[in-house]
């Protein structure tokens, strides 16, 4: 039996490679668009082809119930967020609607409906915040900095909330940085991977940076997604942490990028005084070992590998003078 996974955010970095995946693996998969963000559905490419697009109101808790109720999903992937964290300061409010209450809409949907509808929340190692120690486990406590992690951790804690109350099958994933071609350039890597291949094509002849030595623990989307998928096929839902484990500075990524087109990073970058940022004496790093060993996941593609698919795409929509959407989409 064919089996019916809904996605929210399906528009998004994650949305594309999770549908890719289930696509792969023979589910019926339906994104849950709202109007205004129809426009976003170039970016999914020939995918579009190969889900179905159901067109509702994330805000509107009857319509997510007639969704839900209509097409009776066997997994839901709750991905809908803001893309770009520190967008979250210009509308906290709305941040706050957006993750968590499309989380608690959908949550009384499944339970309302009266479904075994396995339920996905998307949580984010930005709940963690100001750690006090490294690297961090499902154990750490919670210290998010910014209205972005704390609507995560508000609808993280909804999601366990009704798990416990009404037994319902819902987990949470608290991932780390996870890049891609689809990254917006508004991220470090993505404003890194573009910069090196406009000047290696003569479009442009530096590119400003921060802090060179701020590390992060950074992964490949295609990866994490997997681990979204395993979570939701274990026998009791848990939350797990994901991530490599392994952090990375700035200055790594940076003479990656440059590397992959022949260049000397040294002589193009310009540390600007603006953009740097206090040291920070713990490090937002992952211990993935739960997931390692009851998840049967780890990373698999290298940050190196990353950052050289990224340069490598953006090489490409430059020489044919695109960065529209539809140049975006990888090839997975």
């Amino acid at each position: 039996m064919v089996k019916t996974a809904l996605i929210t955010g399906i528009t998004g970095q994650d949305g594309y490679y999770l549908s890719h995946l289930l696509v792969e693996k023979g589910y019926r998969v339906v994104g849950l668009v709202p109007p205004r963000r129809q426009p976003n559905l170039t970016k999914l490419g020939s995918l579009v082809n190969k889900v179905e697009i159901y067109t509702v109101d994330l805000t509107s808790s009857m319509a997510l119930l007639t969704a839900i109720e209509n097409l009776r999903p066997d997994e839901i992937y709750n991905l809908a967020a803001p893309s770009f964290v520190p967008d979250s300061w210009h509308n906290p409010l709305g941040t706050l609607d957006l993750i968590t209450g499309t989380a608690t809409r959908m949550l009384e949907a499944i339970r309302n409906v009266g479904l075994a509808t396995r339920f996905y929340q998307a949580s984010s190692s930005e709940m963690f915040g100001d750690v006090i120690s490294s690297p961090q486990n499902e154990e750490t406590t919670f210290r998010p900095k910014n209205p972005y992690a704390a609507a995560k951790l508000h609808a993280h804690w909804t999601m366990v909330h009704h798990r416990q109350r009404y037994g319902l099958f819902a987990c949470s994933g608290i991932l780390y940085n996870h890049e891609s071609p689809l990254r917006s350039p508004q991220f470090m890597t993505r404003k890194v991977s573009l910069a090196a291949a406009s000047i290696k094509l003569g479009i442009t002849d530096r590119l400003e940076m921060g802090n060179l030595d701020a590390k992060r623990d950074w992964g490949f989307a295609g990866d994490y997604v997997e681990a979204m998928w395993r979570m939701l096929q274990v026998e009791q839902p848990e939350e797990f942490v994901i991530g490599t484990g392994i952090l990375h500075s700035v200055r790594e990524v940076v003479e990656t990028a440059f590397d992959c087109v022949g260049l000397d990073w040294q002589k193009y970058i310009v540390v600007n005084p603006e953009f740097l940022r206090p040291d920070e004496h713990f490090q937002l790093v992952a211990d993935p070992s739960k997931a390692k060993a009851k998840l049967g996941w780890q990373p698999k593609v290298k940050l190196a590998e990353v950052i050289e698919m990224m340069v490598q795409a953006d090489l490409e929509r430059l020489q044919c003078g695109s960065l529209a959407p539809t140049a975006l989409i990888p090839r997975v």
